[in-house]
């Protein structure tokens, strides 16, 4: 039997942890964004548009706070820094950042041009460039766990 325990040595970091705890929260934000602008596109309902402006909202808000604690994390656990994973998560995930600042900004207008054709093309470039950033997330070294063996 396994058990995941605590990483006893001076690198074991607490942003590792936290950023796992906040990074989902944007990515399913702007995929859901994604959506309602597909939504919006099929049935040109208002409601659609004001969905798609406030995840797009909660997206940045928990996305700036998960970019800190990721900057944190790579100033302090040098594990990450070592491969080519952790430097192209970081920067899909702050490109995604920076489409989705965009991609609000565009949402701000009023109507029909809010989305079509630039906040939906947005949409998608941001989805796909988290969708990216989560692949590259899964090959980013664990360094503040270690598995280790149950003994009775």
């Amino acid at each position: 039997m396994a058990e995941i325990v605590g990483h006893s040595s001076r690198r074991a970091s607490a942003a590792g942890p936290v950023y796992l705890l906040l990074f989902p929260i944007p990515v399913v934000c702007f995929l859901g964004a994604l959506a309602t602008d597909i939504a919006y596109r099929s049935s040109a309902f208002l409601m659609w548009l004001h969905f798609s402006e406030w995840l797009i909202a909660a997206g940045l808000a928990f996305g700036a706070l998960a970019a800190l604690v990721l900057l944190i994390e790579f100033v302090g656990n040098g594990a990450i820094r070592t491969g080519r994973t952790g430097w192209a998560h970081l920067l899909l995930f702050y490109a995604t950042l920076v489409v989705e600042l965009l991609n609000a900004f565009v949402h701000s207008i009023d109507g029909w041009t809010a989305v079509v054709p630039t906040g939906l093309s947005l949409s998608i470039i941001g989805a796909l460039l988290a969708l990216a950033a989560v692949a590259a997330l899964l090959y980013v070294p664990v360094t503040w766990v270690e598995l280790r063996e149950v003994r009775p």
